[in-house]
């Protein structure tokens, strides 16, 4: 009828072991006969019943480190990190993170790469200083409508003079004003956190023409100041503070952009196009598959509407380009591959670690806890069994090569569960 606790124990044990061994076997071979590109690192900490350092490749997704640690100081990131680069043979093209010190240390001097501010956290913090006073605002603000609408009520349904029915009126067209107040600030203070994201692209969203560093970073501080003036404008509180903190940002942010520039051009000079193959691929294979790649990934419903304007428009270009009617369907094929590569290298928030995170959270919930050696599994399990809508792993994406299923190769290696022990007959008799 079932087997005692003690035989079910050693039999996740087995499991976790299994499981271990083979992810390190795998690993192995995907190091030796796989092709692994630079890494687009971004990290983060998580707190648990113990805290874990995570360190992701935001390209495929693979997590190169999920580790229990004692502190996050950049003598463990670096320790840790280090480590796990140098046995996986990789380096670190650049690093998505928050601007804790650590992190930015970690990018500029012991990696030796560019550290890039996240923009998740740059916008989240935007957030966090005025979304919920502006929401106050108006919240108050329908209040007094309802009050207002209902004075009015009672002034129509009672006997009152002309003074006291007018006063009313006029109390409910005050209060329809400030609602419409607040409703106007809250839609324009949405819009330019909208425009902050939609700014930080290789391409201007309008036109898909090219943008630089500093085009782009001219165009954010004008944003922040537009809102720091709507913000006085209304009689908000400035949070002078984090404003200070978000252009502090600004110009790391939009450094990205001639990074990744300088990236494709150094791919375009090993086949050496000429200046009409170039404009092909910087005004409409590139882009074409940029914003294809972002309306996938884009759910808020206004940004994902002006990334298919945008995806339209290019989309046209491309179909009527000279090139792209002339080239053979193989040879587009693989210039359609190489775009895409190129697309996936621009990474500009770690919202994918935040995820992680919230599973970790959730599933540490859901398990009351659980022990340490189990965390490695859980990576294990992210890495190699979790599947994305088109059947790939974050291994498989990271190693550039398909890998068994897990699961039916971690089975195959275990026994069938021991059956449980027969009473004697004589015994079963007595009762």
């Amino acid at each position: 009828m079932g087997c005692s606790p003690s035989a079910l124990r050693g039999m996740m044990e087995e499991l976790e072991r299994v499981i271990l061994a083979t992810a390190e076997a795998w690993e192995g071979e995907g190091v030796t006969g796989g092709e692994t590109s630079p890494i687009i690192g971004a990290v983060d900490e998580t707190f648990l019943e113990r805290m874990m350092v995570v360190f992701m490749d935001l390209v495929s997704g693979y997590l190169v480190v999920e580790e229990v640690a004692d502190n996050r100081t950049y003598e463990t990131w670096y320790t840790l990190v280090e480590a796990r680069l140098e046995a996986l043979g990789v380096r670190v093209l650049y690093l998505v993170s928050d601007r804790a010190k650590a992190l930015v240390k970690l990018a500029e001097t012991g990696l030796d790469c560019l550290s890039i501010p996240d923009l998740f956290h740059l916008i989240h913090d935007l957030v966090k200083s005025y979304s919920l006073a502006i929401g106050r605002r108006l919240q108050q603000a329908r209040r007094d409508l309802d009050h207002a609408q209902e004075h009015l009520r009672q002034c129509l349904v009672s006997p009152s003079n002309d003074p006291t029915l007018q006063q009313a009126q006029s109390g409910v067209e005050a209060c329809v004003t400030e609602v419409t107040r607040w409703e106007s600030v809250r839609l324009t203070y949405r819009r330019h956190l909208e425009r902050v994201s939609l700014l930080v692209h290789p391409w201007r969203l309008v036109d898909s023409t090219r943008q630089s560093s500093q085009d782009v970073e001219h165009r954010l501080h004008a944003e922040i100041n537009a809102l720091e003036t709507l913000v006085e404008t209304h009689g908000l509180p400035v949070k002078s503070t984090t404003l200070d903190k978000v252009r502090k940002q600004l110009a790391g942010v939009s450094a990205l952009i001639d990074f990744w520039w300088q990236g494709v051009e150094q791919d375009l000079e090993q086949v050496l196009p000429t200046p009409r193959w170039r404009s092909w691929v910087e005004e409409a294979l590139l882009p074409l598959t940029y914003w294809h790649l972002h309306v996938l990934h884009t759910r808020c419903p206004s940004r994902k509407a002006q990334l298919l304007e945008a995806l339209k428009a290019v989309q046209d270009t491309f179909d009527r380009h000279p090139i792209t009617q002339q080239l053979a369907p193989e040879v587009l094929e693989e210039w359609k591959m190489w775009a895409a590569e190129q697309a996936k290298a621009f990474q500009r928030a770690s919202s994918a670690v935040e995820g992680r995170n919230g599973y970790l959270s959730q599933m540490h919930h859901n398990h009351r806890g659980l022990p340490k050696r189990r965390y490695k599994v859980w990576t294990v399990l992210h890495n190699f069994d979790c599947r994305a809508s088109d059947g790939t792993t974050p291994a498989s994406r990271f190693f550039r090569r398909g890998f068994p299923d897990l699961f039916d190769t971690v089975l195959s290696h275990i026994e069938d569960l021991p059956r449980p022990r027969e009473r004697k007959q004589t015994m079963a008799l007595s009762h």
